[in-house]
């Protein structure tokens, strides 16, 4: 079966195996892979993390291929995102060999392992969603709609009226913990004054016995 894709809605034809069994469905590239999930081919499977990989804001590579022992066929690629790994400095014999441009590996460990199974299916058997390094969205990502607009408003106006809550909650412990103080230092206050003034009756009358 070929791929589907469609430029506007970014489709990719995948499978999904639930519960034993196995359905074709068409997923939308902007989900988040799963272990489990199903591609008709590699190339499917690439084209899929690929279109993931634009809508999170990183660049893709193949780090690695295993091949069959039978038949020299891919069985499973390993892809990544590009800051994967490190980049070791290379050494010549009597040659240092210079870098010309700084290096963009920073030991990311975000990939998906996809293996090719006796069906000819390929599956996501190992899938690492996180980053050691911020994500950038590509410039070239359309212009959002005006639906889109007000949903960010709207959210963005629903997280400064949390904050705003949350901060006269702040203020209102603070002014109640300010207020406690207070009267705990006037009752200290009142404490020591009485505590002088019992020394000084005592002292008085120290004086009158003598």
């Amino acid at each position: 079966m070929e791929i589907e894709t469609l430029a506007e809605d970014k489709i990719v034809t995948t499978e999904s195996i639930v519960g034993g069994e196995t359905g074709v469905c068409e997923v939308d590239t902007s989900q988040e892979p799963y272990e489990g999930m199903v591609f008709e081919s590699e190339n499917a499977a690439r084209v899929f993390y690929d279109e993931y990989a634009k809508q999170e804001g990183f660049l893709t590579r193949i780090v690695s291929s295993c091949k069959s022992e039978h038949d020299g066929t891919i069985i499973s690629r390993r892809l990544a995102c590009n800051k994967e790994g490190f980049n070791l400095s290379s050494q010549k014999t009597g040659q240092v060999k210079i870098r010309k441009r700084e290096s963009k590996r920073e030991g990311c460990m975000a990939m998906i392992l996809v293996k090719r199974e006796k069906l000819g299916k390929w599956v996501v058997t190992k899938f690492m969603r996180e980053h050691n390094h911020p994500l950038v969205i590509s410039s070239k990502k359309g212009r959002p709609t005006p639906d889109e607009k007000d949903e960010r408003i709207r959210e963005l106006s629903s997280q400064l009226h949390h904050t705003n809550r949350q901060l006269a909650a702040r203020r209102e412990q603070l002014q109640t913990f300010m207020t406690y103080i207070e009267e705990h230092t006037m009752c200290m206050l009142t404490t020591l004054e009485g505590v002088v003034q019992n020394i000084r009756e005592v002292e008085s009358e120290t004086r009158s016995c003598s």
